[in-house]
């Protein structure tokens, strides 16, 4: 089954509008994460099922969750040996696992694994251009961040296209 026309032009518009506040703002606004959650969940269910569905969206909360905690210990550490403690960043936002959690929702089981591996793929492969660019312009400094959120929501729509194409 596909998501069909006005499915698929809302989940566009969401996914637009969610990288567009990450991109302008570097965070991801609760009322859009709980408008994803309900509609990704109703979404998931049409497209593989209520379990499969529930499945994918805890499998992409918990595993965004381990990273959210992972990168805040780097950055502690980090922090700590180059003597800058006091710093408050986070190298995950916590809006980047609600919204993994909304992806595992309308990938399902196990759908969210491929899109959580293709967004960490486009994230490097971004980031090394824009590592680059930095180098180059003589403006590279070491917390230099990009927002996750959009290579999220890329990865969700490159795959929900391709399935809308295989299965069409």
């Amino acid at each position: 089954m596909t998501i069909g026309y006005w499915t698929g032009i809302v989940l566009l518009a969401y996914f637009t509008l969610v990288t567009v506040i990450d991109l302008e703002h570097h965070l991801i606004l609760h009322i859009t994460s709980l408008f994803g959650l309900l509609f990704g969940l109703w979404v998931g269910t049409k497209l593989h099922g209520f379990g499969s569905t529930i499945a994918g969206g805890i499998t992409g909360f918990v595993l965004m969750l381990i990273l959210y905690y992972s990168g805040f210990l780097y950055l502690r550490i980090s922090r700590k040996l180059r003597g800058k403690d006091h710093e408050e960043t986070e190298a995950l936002g916590f809006g980047d696992v609600n919204l993994s959690g909304i992806i595992g929702l309308v990938l399902g089981w196990p759908g969210i694994l491929l899109g959580l591996v293709l967004a960490i793929l486009i994230a490097g492969f971004v980031s090394l251009l824009y590592l680059l660019y930095l180098i180059s312009r003589r403006k590279y400094h070491p917390d230099s961040a990009l927002p996750y959120g959009p290579f999220l929501a890329t990865s969700a729509v490159i795959l929900l296209f391709l399935r809308s194409i295989l299965s069409g």
